[in-house]
Protein backbone atom coordinates (compact mmCIF):
# COMPACT_ATOMS: atom_id res chain seq x y z
CA UNK A 1 0.00 0.00 0.00
CA UNK A 2 2.53 2.40 1.06
CA UNK A 3 6.21 3.04 -1.02
CA UNK A 4 8.96 4.90 -0.36
CA UNK A 5 8.84 8.26 -2.00
CA UNK A 6 4.79 8.71 -1.59
CA UNK A 7 3.23 11.72 -0.24
CA UNK A 8 1.38 11.38 2.84
CA UNK A 9 -0.69 13.10 5.43
CA UNK A 10 -1.39 12.56 9.10
CA UNK A 11 -5.01 11.44 9.75
CA UNK A 12 -5.45 13.22 13.28
CA UNK A 13 -2.76 15.95 12.43
CA UNK A 14 -2.01 18.63 10.24
CA UNK A 15 1.27 16.85 9.21
CA UNK A 16 2.80 15.54 5.94
CA UNK A 17 5.71 14.50 4.13
CA UNK A 18 7.54 11.96 2.62
CA UNK A 19 7.85 8.36 2.97
CA UNK A 20 11.60 7.46 4.22
CA UNK A 21 11.04 3.80 4.97
CA UNK A 22 8.88 1.09 5.90
CA UNK A 23 8.93 -1.23 9.05
CA UNK A 24 6.46 -3.59 9.26
CA UNK A 25 3.33 -1.29 9.59
CA UNK A 26 5.33 1.42 11.28
CA UNK A 27 6.11 4.02 8.49
CA UNK A 28 8.89 6.36 9.21
CA UNK A 29 7.98 9.95 7.07
CA UNK A 30 10.20 13.21 6.68
CA UNK A 31 8.09 16.63 7.05
CA UNK A 32 8.63 19.46 4.73
CA UNK A 33 10.47 20.87 7.91
CA UNK A 34 13.04 17.75 7.62
CA UNK A 35 11.92 15.66 10.83
CA UNK A 36 12.06 12.26 10.68
CA UNK A 37 8.88 10.91 12.30
CA UNK A 38 7.14 7.34 12.70
CA UNK A 39 3.26 6.04 12.87
CA UNK A 40 1.48 3.11 12.42
CA UNK A 41 0.39 2.99 9.01
CA UNK A 42 -2.82 3.14 10.12
CA UNK A 43 -2.82 6.74 10.98
CA UNK A 44 -1.54 7.73 7.52
CA UNK A 45 -3.10 8.38 4.32
CA UNK A 46 -1.52 8.44 0.98
CA UNK A 47 -1.99 11.86 -1.50
CA UNK A 48 -2.46 11.27 -4.78
CA UNK A 49 -0.76 13.06 -7.64
CA UNK A 50 -3.95 14.79 -8.47
CA UNK A 51 -4.87 15.73 -5.13
CA UNK A 52 -1.44 17.44 -4.64
CA UNK A 53 -2.18 19.63 -7.77
CA UNK A 54 -5.26 20.75 -6.19
CA UNK A 55 -3.95 21.45 -3.12
CA UNK A 56 -1.13 23.68 -4.12
CA UNK A 57 0.19 25.41 -0.52
CA UNK A 58 1.83 23.63 1.68
CA UNK A 59 1.38 23.85 5.34
CA UNK A 60 3.74 26.82 5.56
CA UNK A 61 1.69 29.10 3.26
CA UNK A 62 -1.53 27.22 5.72
CA UNK A 63 0.16 29.04 8.77
CA UNK A 64 0.57 32.17 7.63
CA UNK A 65 -2.68 32.53 5.93
CA UNK A 66 -4.26 31.60 9.17
CA UNK A 67 -2.03 34.50 10.94
CA UNK A 68 -3.02 36.91 7.92
CA UNK A 69 -6.78 36.17 8.81
CA UNK A 70 -6.33 36.25 12.98
CA UNK A 71 -4.57 39.95 12.47
CA UNK A 72 -7.39 41.25 10.30
CA UNK A 73 -10.14 40.57 12.80
CA UNK A 74 -11.58 43.41 14.53
CA UNK A 75 -10.11 44.59 17.57
CA UNK A 76 -12.95 44.28 20.80
CA UNK A 77 -13.63 47.80 21.98
CA UNK A 78 -13.92 48.10 25.10
CA UNK A 79 -17.65 48.69 26.06
CA UNK A 80 -18.51 50.89 28.58
CA UNK A 81 -21.44 50.18 30.51
CA UNK A 82 -24.31 52.61 31.00
CA UNK A 83 -23.89 53.69 34.59
CA UNK A 84 -20.10 53.50 34.30
CA UNK A 85 -20.33 56.23 31.31
CA UNK A 86 -22.16 58.88 33.82
CA UNK A 87 -19.21 58.14 36.32
CA UNK A 88 -17.02 61.24 37.06
CA UNK A 89 -13.62 60.92 35.71
CA UNK A 90 -12.08 62.34 38.30
CA UNK A 91 -12.34 63.53 41.84
CA UNK A 92 -10.75 65.69 43.99
CA UNK A 93 -10.76 64.75 48.13
CA UNK A 94 -10.64 68.21 50.27
CA UNK A 95 -10.16 67.00 53.31
CA UNK A 96 -7.19 68.79 55.13
CA UNK A 97 -5.70 65.31 56.21
CA UNK A 98 -5.51 64.56 52.08
CA UNK A 99 -3.89 67.58 51.77
CA UNK A 100 -1.18 67.97 54.22
CA UNK A 101 0.65 65.65 56.49
CA UNK A 102 0.57 68.00 59.70
CA UNK A 103 -2.02 70.89 60.24
CA UNK A 104 -0.73 71.76 63.45
CA UNK A 105 -0.11 75.71 63.32
CA UNK A 106 -2.45 76.23 60.52
CA UNK A 107 -5.68 78.76 61.21
CA UNK A 108 -8.96 77.89 59.87
CA UNK A 109 -8.30 80.38 57.09
CA UNK A 110 -4.95 79.02 56.44
CA UNK A 111 -7.28 75.74 55.82
CA UNK A 112 -9.94 76.79 53.90
CA UNK A 113 -7.89 78.61 51.40
CA UNK A 114 -5.20 75.81 51.21
CA UNK A 115 -8.57 73.26 50.21
CA UNK A 116 -10.06 76.32 47.92
CA UNK A 117 -6.73 76.93 46.04
CA UNK A 118 -6.31 72.94 45.69
CA UNK A 119 -10.36 72.93 44.40
CA UNK A 120 -9.36 75.94 41.86
CA UNK A 121 -5.98 74.46 40.45
CA UNK A 122 -7.77 70.87 39.71
CA UNK A 123 -10.54 72.83 38.13
CA UNK A 124 -8.72 74.54 35.99
CA UNK A 125 -6.59 71.41 34.88
CA UNK A 126 -9.96 69.25 34.28
CA UNK A 127 -10.71 72.43 31.70
CA UNK A 128 -7.24 72.22 30.40
CA UNK A 129 -7.52 68.63 29.93
CA UNK A 130 -11.16 68.39 28.68
CA UNK A 131 -12.27 66.33 31.55
CA UNK A 132 -16.19 66.87 31.61
CA UNK A 133 -17.00 65.73 35.15
CA UNK A 134 -15.41 66.71 38.29
CA UNK A 135 -16.46 65.04 41.87
CA UNK A 136 -15.15 67.71 44.85
CA UNK A 137 -15.32 65.55 48.39
CA UNK A 138 -15.64 68.09 50.84
CA UNK A 139 -17.21 66.49 53.66
CA UNK A 140 -20.76 68.08 55.30
CA UNK A 141 -18.76 69.82 58.76
CA UNK A 142 -21.08 73.43 59.06
CA UNK A 143 -21.01 73.87 55.19
CA UNK A 144 -18.65 76.77 55.15
CA UNK A 145 -16.20 74.69 52.54
CA UNK A 146 -19.42 73.61 50.49
CA UNK A 147 -20.54 77.40 50.46
CA UNK A 148 -17.21 78.60 49.36
CA UNK A 149 -16.80 76.33 46.77
CA UNK A 150 -20.37 76.91 45.45
CA UNK A 151 -18.70 80.97 45.22
CA UNK A 152 -16.09 79.77 43.05
CA UNK A 153 -18.14 77.50 40.85
CA UNK A 154 -20.16 80.53 40.31
CA UNK A 155 -17.05 82.25 38.49
CA UNK A 156 -17.20 80.70 35.87
CA UNK A 157 -19.21 80.56 33.15
CA UNK A 158 -19.03 77.23 31.90
CA UNK A 159 -19.81 75.02 34.04
CA UNK A 160 -22.66 73.80 36.26
CA UNK A 161 -22.40 71.77 39.88
CA UNK A 162 -25.03 69.71 41.88
CA UNK A 163 -24.64 67.53 44.69
CA UNK A 164 -22.76 64.45 44.12
CA UNK A 165 -24.35 60.87 43.81
CA UNK A 166 -25.78 60.50 47.37
CA UNK A 167 -25.22 56.52 47.27
CA UNK A 168 -21.13 57.10 46.97
CA UNK A 169 -20.54 60.22 48.36
CA UNK A 170 -23.17 61.30 50.77
CA UNK A 171 -24.02 64.66 51.00
CA UNK A 172 -20.71 65.65 51.41
CA UNK A 173 -19.74 66.12 47.74
CA UNK A 174 -20.24 68.31 45.10
CA UNK A 175 -20.30 67.44 41.26
CA UNK A 176 -19.12 69.79 38.42
CA UNK A 177 -20.30 69.67 34.86
CA UNK A 178 -17.78 71.12 32.39
CA UNK A 179 -19.16 72.38 28.96
CA UNK A 180 -16.80 71.92 26.34
CA UNK A 181 -16.23 74.09 23.34
CA UNK A 182 -15.70 71.86 20.77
Amino acid sequence: MFKVGDKVEVLDDVLSGTVKSINNSRITIVTEEGFDLDFDSSELVVIKKSELNQHSFNNVDLRTYKLEKEDKKPKKSIKIKPKERYQPKMEVDLHLHKLVDNERGMSNFDKLNLQLDTARRQLDFAIRKKIQKIVFIHGVGEGVLKMELESLFSRYDNIKYYEADYKKYGFGATEVYIFQNS
